[in-house]
């Protein structure tokens, strides 16, 4: 079981339904729906900086959750990037996430609850 958040520029602002519906446009790969934008990169570099991609880390470390919390690696485009975490790092990595999304300017979107959150 993993957790998921997606985060995305707001060129527009969305509904709870809207966001629903190209979050799931988005793990089809179909990108159209999102701008890209340069804040979207800068968001994912500085993530990755914390905790590399998990395709990026070393094999003996391949289970250190607390150094890569990620259950797979994360889709992304110029425009979002949608990222999974084990279950047990679920608190940690939303926390993480909203600080970094808020401080680049994106909307995270939550597909457990079905909720987009705006910018801080």
């Amino acid at each position: 079981m993993s957790y998921d958040l997606a985060v995305w520029f707001p060129d527009r602002r969305l509904s709870d339904e809207e966001a629903t519906e190209l979050y799931a446009r988005l793990c089809d790969g179909d990108t159209g729906g999102v701008t890209p934008h340069p804040t979207v990169d800068a968001f994912y570099r500085e993530l990755t900086q914390l905790h590399p991609e998990i395709d990026a880390i070393p094999e003996d470390r391949i289970d250190d959750t607390d150094y890569c919390p990620w259950s797979v690696a994360h889709s992304r485009s110029a425009g979002h990037v949608i990222m999974s975490c084990v279950w047990s790092k679920a608190e940690y990595v939303d926390g993480l996430v909203r600080r970094l999304a808020g401080a680049h300017g994106l909307v995270v979107y939550d597909p457990q609850e079905g909720t987009i959150s705006p910018p801080g």
